[in-house]
């Protein structure tokens, strides 16, 4: 009402009737034993025990905004919050088995998850954005950073489910060398754009790629559609997507296997005590979590 000195307009930002905010304005009038607002039939103007008793009300409410702001912080400084990043597939597969076990052993600590491609999450662990994060870990390594190599998670195809392989065991990729790939942006997602490569050149044929995707959820998407097929990690199976199946890939004995792997990261030098008790949790935990990589 004092901001607009108009009963239509402060009664619509209230979501009220006109004539029930003159009601209230009234009633206060007579509880206070003053009156608050000069009615005219063109203008309405605050008294000056109106423009008083606002003055004190708008003060009343911003220490009331800070005391609320003030408890809101000293709750977060007693609740730890560990800033996680991860990636897809870790988002898919891990964070579903590791955090029930570490909120079992820690239900203080709240976690905060930031989902990105490692390319996303390593320069947020370099400036304090983040406490620790799950990533492929780099070609050329920041000094800064303290890497620990977990495991490698297992390639599979994801074909459409009416595909002439979808129903086999597994496949190789002497059956694939025909089929359009749909592969991820090599400048974004390098390591999963070289699985596709190198499990070609390993077995001595040439990736087909007929379509550049970003995220994964958009690459199985598409598979989905019948576009191609895409060579993914088997977390990624754990995304439901309608109309497509997930085959693990049988690689040649003599050749090398190439796999995706992942790797934990943290700043150098900064102590963080529940960082700490989550790679604790992960490290007993770690032989269950490969298996199903």
């Amino acid at each position: 009402m004092a901001d607009t000195l108009h009963f239509g307009r402060a009664a619509q930002r209230l979501d009220m009737l006109p004539a029930s905010l003159g009601r209230h304005v009234r009633h206060l009038e007579e509880d206070l034993g003053t009156s608050l607002v000069a009615r005219t039939t063109r203008n309405v103007a605050l008294t000056d025990a109106g423009a008083s008793l606002v003055e004190g009300a708008r003060d009343l409410i911003d220490r009331a905004d800070r005391l609320e702001r003030e408890f809101r912080q000293m709750e977060r400084a007693r609740t730890p919050v560990l800033r996680v990043g991860v990636i897809d597939s870790v988002a898919a597969g891990l964070m579903p088995q590791l955090l029930p076990h570490f909120r079992s052993e820690h239900p203080g600590v709240r976690i905060e998850l930031v989902e990105q491609k490692t390319i996303r999450l390593l320069p947020r662990l370099l400036s304090g954005r983040l406490d620790i994060a799950f990533v492929r870990p780099p070609e050329v390594q920041d000094s800064r950073l303290a890497f620990r190599l977990l495991f490698s998670e297992t390639p599979v195809v994801a074909l459409p489910t009416s595909h002439r392989l979808a129903g086999q065991a597994t496949v190789h990729i002497a059956e694939l060398v025909d089929e359009p790939l749909i592969v991820p942006d090599r400048g974004s997602r390098p390591h999963s754009h070289d699985l596709t490569i190198k499990l070609f050149l390993q077995s001595g044929f040439t990736a087909r790629i007929a379509q550049v995707a970003d995220e994964k959820q958009t690459i199985v998407g598409l598979v989905g559609t019948g576009i191609g097929i895409a060579i993914v990690p088997r977390w990624t199976s754990r995304l439901a997507v309608n109309g497509v199946r997930y085959v693990p890939i049988e690689i040649a004995p003599e050749a090398p296997s190439y796999r995706l792997s992942l790797s934990a990261a943290w700043l150098k030098g900064v102590r963080d005590g529940t960082r700490d008790q989550l790679m604790d949790t992960l490290e007993r935990h770690l032989a269950e979590y490969a298996a199903t990589a």
